[in-house]
């Protein structure tokens, strides 16, 4: 039961979000520019970054949700999501992917513990100025949305068909446009 009075029904940070529109219109809008917005990495790379910080910060709804957006958007390749949270040493991932996901743990972590050597390994592997900044701000975003949803002990489906089908909302509709009518 979440810690706070929330419309029922409305699962993950959807509840917080209808409840505080004046707080939720914004964060919506902020996950379609740091997901959907210009950039050198894909809508696809960008929620796996959610979904692996997510996963690092144990929040389950965000990681099934995001997992599945994910998913959708890399479609052939929709089984890198579980390989990267299963073990990113060992994730059939670009060597330039594994750079930018190691900088999103260390961002997971404490911002500060990112070090030039980080950024170094990810530029020697093609990675932009843009593309450590997308990777940086998805990490730190998805780090205050895990705790969000996870503070107010949020409601967490268990069925997974219930987060395919919001990943495929998620990935057609976007976030700014989701409706938060209660």
């Amino acid at each position: 039961m979440a810690h706070i009075a929330l419309p029922d029904g409305l699962p993950g940070i959807v509840g917080p979000l209808t409840q505080y529109p004046e707080t939720g219109i914004p964060l919506n809008a902020l996950a379609e520019a740091v997901l959907r917005g210009p950039s050198p990495l894909t809508p696809g790379e960008r929620e796996l970054i959610a979904a692996y910080v997510s996963s690092e910060n144990d929040c389950y709804f965000c990681c099934q949700s995001h997992s599945a957006v994910a998913r959708y958007h890399l479609g052939a390749d929709a089984h890198l999501v579980e390989a990267v949270i299963k073990d990113l040493d060992s994730a059939p991932v670009s060597e330039k992917m594994r750079a930018l996901l190691r900088i999103a743990k260390k961002v997971q972590m404490g911002g500060r513990r990112v070090t030039d050597v980080d950024v170094a390994a990810a530029r020697a592997q093609g990675a932009t100025d843009k593309d450590i900044h997308d990777t940086v701000l998805v990490a730190a975003a998805f780090c205050m949305f895990n705790r969000y949803v996870d503070g107010l002990a949020t409601w967490a489906p268990d069925d997974p068909a219930l987060y395919e089908a919001q990943g495929v909302e998620l990935a057609t509709v976007g976030y700014a446009r989701q409706s938060l009518a209660a």
